[in-house]
């Protein structure tokens, strides 16, 4: 999609409330362009030597006319202030909905937090898109009207016009594509030291290094050197508008100035004709700066709504509910047949020919050595990824059948990856689920030994959490993230390093409770603690993508 269709898009949404403001603005428009005739007529009256009743209405309705184009300005602000308000949220909610839908090959060779940045753009669009509408808008009409009105002076003003609208759309056309195209690189790489920044400030401890700390400051220099090249061409363009604008002003001011003064001296124009028209020419060159200032800021929102739109346009799980594929048997087996799975880089697929069965109540335990495969085939049957051959079926349905959210709602799971988000250690766990009741909320942190230690911080539950949970210790991280995962007693839970960082004997009772038979769930465990084999009634071992081992 080219960033023009993305600015379209923009307008159709809100194009009620853009039709407001282009009504406001023809309204104003015709009223700020009657006001050169009401002072002309002033100026004869003035010229006449006498002060009577016509004058002192003219003043008013001048005054008056003043006052309701101020009127209108105010009410387009509303409505640019609606605009902006509605742009934020549609973009926050654009981007809280779609990055957990995003499909994994639209993400593998990008960073989901360095994405992330490009919302800040929306900034630039609210503020960008509201000026531009009431700017632009304006000055075009300011312009389109201030030739009308000269036109009816003398129709030598009607060829003046086209000429000016020519220049106008001439100097348009030569800029557009080079500013736009300069305008996204130099977006480009302003993102790319963003990232670097952001690259730095998450391995701050890292970059403490004497050596890893001056590497940091090299790249930092590089990266800023190709956006400094990349801003100094936009630059060019932008200084290249500017001189055609003062090109145009001079022309158009002297030429319009030669005009209406040799009108005057042939006794075509009267004194009050040429000041009006002299009102309406300075209206339409500061229309004109206003067009100029607009171009630049136009670039700004195209390259913002392009940003936007890396995001936007990624593809997301879009799957519809069918009422003859839904999970609602207590029991859930899952079996693969013959799974391959190749990341979309790779030459060799991380897993092949892949069949097991996870039966109800089964505690499986997944090992092999690192590359083997584990995570790789935790997160297909959890339908994190989906196989790129082979098939997975649950209860004798292919999966793809049910929805993920159906899927992923009777299941728990736990990656590597998993960390906290930024909140209370009540909303880490429950997610302000009400239907969590404190009893079951109790007796999970009795069990994941948690009650003690929420009990010891001096705000409880509603201790803070931020990002990540750096000011709590690792263990206590795994066990808030175990708990979110039980809470609401899935069928089955996928556990990947469940317990790594917590202590042996704590993690043992844990094991003890996960395993406990009075528990209706499945458990699929990748793990090297050697307890979990004890508890165990499957151990898969993998090698290479492939299983070579199941007892």
């Amino acid at each position: 999609m080219t960033p023009l269709k993305r600015f379209k898009n923009l307008i159709e949404i809100d194009k009620k409330d853009i039709y407001q403001i282009f009504l406001y603005s023809i309204l104003a428009g015709v009223i700020s362009l009657s006001l050169p005739l009401g002072i002309q007529s002033i100026v004869n009256f003035l010229q006449a030597g006498k002060v009577s009743t016509s004058w002192i209405v003219l003043v008013i309705m001048v005054v008056i006319g003043v006052a309701f184009v101020g009127t209108l300005k105010i009410m387009q602000y509303r409505i640019t202030e609606n605009l902006q308000q509605k742009i934020f949220v549609r973009s926050s909610f654009e981007f809280a909905y779609r990055f957990p839908k995003i499909k994994f090959n639209q993400l593998y060779n990008s960073s989901a937090p360095e994405l992330a940045n490009r919302f800040f753009d929306t900034l630039t669009v609210q503020k960008g898109f509201s000026k531009l509408l009431l700017d632009i808008s304006g000055a075009i009409l300011q312009i389109l009207f201030g030739i009308i009105l000269l036109s009816l002076y003398h129709s030598f003003f009607i060829f003046f016009g086209i000429i000016l609208l020519s220049l106008l759309y001439f100097i348009f056309k030569i800029n557009f594509l080079a500013g736009l195209e300069t305008s996204l690189k130099e977006s480009k790489y302003k993102y790319r030291v963003a990232h670097w920044i952001q690259e730095i400030a998450r391995n701050h401890l890292s970059f403490k290094s004497k050596s890893v700390f001056e590497f940091s400051l090299r790249k930092n220099d590089k990266i800023v050197t190709k956006y400094l090249q990349q801003r100094e061409n936009h630059f060019t363009i932008l200084r290249r508008q500017f001189i055609q604008l003062t090109g145009f002003k001079v022309l158009i001011t002297a030429g319009l100035l030669i005009v209406g003064g040799v009108l005057v001296l042939n006794q075509q124009m009267n004194i009050g004709q040429f000041v009006a028209a002299e009102i309406i020419i300075l209206s339409i060159i500061t229309a004109v700066e206003k067009l100029f200032s607009g171009l630049e800021l136009f670039y700004d929102v195209l390259t913002s709504l392009e940003k936007l739109g890396t995001v936007v346009d990624m593809e997301i799980e879009t799957e519809k509910s069918n009422p003859n594929y839904q999970l609602n048997d207590d029991k859930l087996i899952i079996e693969t047949n013959n799974v391959c799975f190749k990341f979309p880089d790779s030459e060799f697929p991380v897993l092949q020919n892949i069949n097991l069965k996870i039966e109800p109540n089964d505690c499986i335990l997944i090992q092999g050595k690192n590359g083997s495969g584990k995570t790789t085939l935790l997160r297909i049957l959890s339908k994190l990824l989906e196989p790129t051959a082979g098939s997975v079926f649950v209860n004798d349905v292919n999966y793809k059948k049910f929805t993920t959210e159906d899927y992923q709602s009777k299941i728990g799971i736990i990656t590597v990856n998993d960390t906290l988000f930024e909140g209370t250690i009540l909303e880490n766990i429950t997610c302000k689920n009400q239907k969590i009741t404190n009893q079951k909320l109790s007796e999970v942190l009795d069990k994941l030994d948690l009650t003690n230690y929420i009990k010891s911080l001096p705000a409880g539950f509603d201790t803070r959490i931020y990002a990540e949970g750096k000011q709590i210790n690792s263990s206590i991280i795994q066990k808030i993230l175990l708990a979110r995962c039980i809470i609401n007693d899935p069928k089955i839970l996928f556990l990947e390093e469940p317990l790594e960082k917590v202590d042996p004997v704590q993690a043992s009772k844990i094991i003890d409770y996960l395993t406990n038979k009075a528990h209706d769930w499945t458990l699929v465990v990748i793990s090297n603690h050697s307890y979990w084999e004890t508890k165990s009634n499957k151990k898969i071992v993998l090698e290479k993508g492939e299983i070579i081992s199941k007892k």
